[in-house]
């Protein structure tokens, strides 16, 4: 493996074609699918139906685009579901059920205030693993390892963890009690020490230390409980002396959502290095595998996150909000200034690491008022020379700051990590 390694986007027929994105970006083992709408292909419309059929499609789509990859629904690492609503979260898990036979990859869901798509119910993206790598790689028959623990409350759609190559992607955590299998009493503060309890017991079923986190997403109901969560948060993270030295922090995203399963206050789930990789690759590859962590001057610090997380031959984007790095300010204008800033600070940190737009793989996009996606889509454009990266919109009820917008994304490492 080498800087050489090169990115691969491509597009079907078979599943809707945007202008905005591209279907399926794979970079080294693995792939990343745009967020699908239910919408068909042959068509360019809505299916008629409820939601039912919505999340048919939506599957479909994913489906078609894996396939023409010459991938199987099984290569799934991670699913991520948005809904209008969350009373329709049983009605889903019955189609979703379908889809998958064999294993349950990893998954988040949750209701969002709107979609890109008018009328949809229901929007779903994709992580998948690709064992045959991307040029200059040689094809490897790497084994998917997915894995349960008794510590951390089960599920009947999703896996706790599923690891490929030098990743572990977890499930979302609910603030759920393992041994009841109830929410935990009490208000967010005690619901995010359960969530990331969880995760926690999770990584260490697999002798993975909280360190080994290289992003997290936090899932709230209420922007208010900011504060409440980053109160236990911060008991969480830094987790090690070593890192508490380092002062390193992965990489993080905080997404208001209209509601969560099980009434929850917050759902957190994390991806997470393996240094041991998954077979055939060597045990002995996991010794000396760095987590790089930088921060740069050209976009605002957090004390809750480091900018961008690089490990194996993915850097991780922390979400950025629509502010001047000199002023610490929110920009002047509106969504379309605020938009720029946003894609300004995501580039000052992949140039900080010398790489360049290009190298995005996916983006994810969270807009106050699904509205302005047209004025969003006529600056986005512009960040970008070639192929466009896989991508997520989703309309929120509030946004940190009282901002109108507010980006995360996942670019490529050709050059890797040592060693």
């Amino acid at each position: 493996m080498n800087s050489d390694i090169l990115k691969l986007s491509r597009n079907t027929e078979n599943a809707p074609i945007s202008s905005v994105s591209t279907q399926t970006v794979a970079f080294s083992h693995y792939n990343n699918i745009s967020a699908q709408g239910p919408v068909d292909p042959k068509t360019g419309e809505i299916v008629a139906g409820g939601v039912k059929e919505q999340a048919k499609q939506c599957l479909a789509n994913i489906k078609a685009i894996v396939g023409s990859i010459d991938h199987v629904m099984d290569d799934v690492v991670k699913i991520n579901i948005f809904l209008k609503n969350i009373s329709d979260v049983d009605a889903v898990d019955e189609v979703y059920a379908t889809f998958f036979q064999n294993y349950l990859p990893t998954r988040m869901i949750a209701a969002v205030a709107a979609l890109p798509v008018d009328d949809a119910l229901i929007q779903i993206d994709a992580v998948i693993s690709n064992g045959e790598g991307t040029p200059s790689q040689e094809p490897c028959d790497l084994i998917k390892i997915a894995k349960n623990t008794g510590n951390a409350p089960k599920s009947s759609v999703s896996t706790h963890t599923v690891a490929f190559s030098h990743y572990n992607n977890i499930s979302a955590q609910l603030p759920i009690d393992p041994e009841s299998g109830k929410l935990v009493a009490g208000g967010v503060k005690e619901q995010t020490g359960q969530c990331l309890k969880n995760i926690k017991a999770i990584l260490e079923s697999i002798d993975v230390p909280f360190d080994d986190i290289v992003k997290i997403n936090i899932f709230l109901t209420s922007l208010s409980d900011i504060e409440a969560v980053n109160e236990v948060y911060t008991t969480f993270l830094p987790a090690s002396a070593i890192a508490r030295t380092a002062a390193y922090l992965p990489a993080r995203t905080t997404v208001a959502v209209s509601a969560l399963p099980m009434d929850a206050l917050v759902q957190i789930d994390a991806v997470v290095s393996h240094g041991d990789g998954t077979p055939p690759q060597a045990v002995e590859d996991r010794h000396g595998l760095v987590i790089r962590a930088n921060n740069t001057e050209n976009a605002p610090k957090s004390s809750l996150y480091t900018q961008t997380v690089a490990f194996s031959h993915y850097n991780h984007i922390a979400a950025q909000l629509p502010l001047d790095p000199k002023t610490g300010g929110m920009v002047a204008g509106g969504v379309k200034e605020q938009a720029g800033q946003c894609l300004k600070n995501i580039n000052a940190i992949v140039e900080s690491v010398n790489h360049v737009m290009d190298d995005v793989v996916k983006i994810n996009i969270q807009l106050r008022n699904i509205a302005d996606i047209d004025a969003v889509n006529e600056i986005y454009t512009t960040f970008f020379k070639n192929d466009l990266p896989a991508r997520t919109t989703v309309g929120v009820s509030a946004i940190l700051m009282d901002a109108l917008v507010q980006i995360d994304a996942v670019i490529s490492n050709g050059e890797g990590t040592p060693p």
